[in-house]
């Protein structure tokens, strides 16, 4: 069974998953062996109650803010560690926007390194994680923060054109990575 490490976009726009190389042998296999890990924030139980409490009542259509979309994304665990990206500062709840009215989100994302080659694999499944969850109406941009990574305008451009991701979800390698992000589990 072949271990991925990188994924990235070949010369036609299609995202593929490499094996590991001899580098990375020479570190344990990990980009980043020891990350910091963080205290996760409180949970916000009081909106989540007041939001169950609307569900019933199909007249209303539920705002969607920040702290709703940080909940979706929160545990999606690192592809490379046994730590949820909130655990490792990789998302927070003041990195994103949502703006209901306008049906956008912004999600602003910060690899552990500089040249983490993961950072393709986590935007990744922080799309497809609000693709599953939020509603269709809204366009979700996700995107590396400024100054945080070293191939940070080409990765942004992968994780945003359409098409590039839609290719990317139809390999079926690629995709049992991002789901056992989803699901809490490393996929390395």
């Amino acid at each position: 069974m072949m271990s991925l490490s990188r994924v990235r976009f070949d010369s036609r726009s299609t995202m593929r998953a490499d094996a590991d190389d001899d580098d990375d042998d020479a570190r344990g296999g990990f980009i980043n062996p020891e990350p910091i890990v963080y205290a996760r924030a409180r949970d916000r139980a009081s909106a989540r109650d007041a939001r169950a409490a609307r569900e019933g009542d199909e007249t209303t259509r539920d705002a969607v803010d920040a702290l709703e979309i940080f909940d979706h994304v929160r545990d999606i665990n690192d592809p490379e560690h046994p730590y949820s990206l909130e655990r490792l500062n990789v998302v927070s709840a003041s990195a994103i926007e949502c703006d209901d009215a306008r049906n956008r989100v912004r999600v602003e994302f910060t690899p552990t390194v500089p040249h983490c080659s993961m950072a393709t694999l986590i935007g990744l499944s922080i799309r497809v994680k609000l693709l599953r969850t939020l509603p269709r109406r809204f366009k979700v941009d996700v995107v590396i923060a400024p100054g945080t990574h070293a191939s940070e305008r080409a990765v942004n451009k992968q994780l945003n054109d359409k098409e590039r991701v839609a290719a990317a979800l139809e390999n079926g390698n690629l995709l049992e990575k991002v789901d056992l992000c989803l699901s809490g589990k490393t996929a390395v």
